[in-house]
């Protein structure tokens, strides 16, 4: 690219008569553009951060594919899955709930368990989430 002449000048990159070379400029513009963008985006996140919701359509496709738990309609896979969301708002202890689900589908199989407890915060009470892990963190398996 070839230089352009800037009547005004730019302070700092002015060459001899004025001329600017247009690839400096171009970069300057680019950078600028840049940081614009990314500050953007960190306000736009900050300030509108979509609000967690459930996701139902999720949790049941994640939960009736797998044959470990064989619900006998959406509606029970929905419940059960609630049900887990208000024992953790509840404050019940992960091994409680651990125990009750290997209870309830007659397994010890503890990705059974992790996994559902997992789908339910996540897909049906994601705000409960936090709460799910704080509750797991001394989990011993059983």
């Amino acid at each position: 690219m070839g230089a352009t002449d800037l009547s005004t000048g730019w302070p700092g990159e002015q060459g001899n008569s004025g001329r600017v070379d247009s690839t400096r400029v171009m970069m300057a513009r680019m950078k600028s553009i840049a940081a614009a963008l990314c500050v953007g985006g960190a306000l736009g996140a900050l300030g509108f951060a979509p609000a967690a919701h459930a996701d139902q359509i999720g949790y049941l496709i994640n939960v009736t594919v797998r044959p470990t738990y064989q619900f006998p309609n959406a509606q029970v896979a929905l419940d059960y899955g609630y049900g887990l969301c208000d024992r953790i708002a509840a404050g019940t202890s992960y091994t409680d709930m651990a125990r009750q689900i290997k209870a309830d589908f007659n397994t010890d199989d503890e990705f059974t368990v992790s996994y559902l407890l997992s789908q339910a915060a996540q897909e049906l009470c994601p705000a409960q989430t936090w709460q799910l892990r704080q509750s797991a963190a001394g989990y011993r398996p059983t």
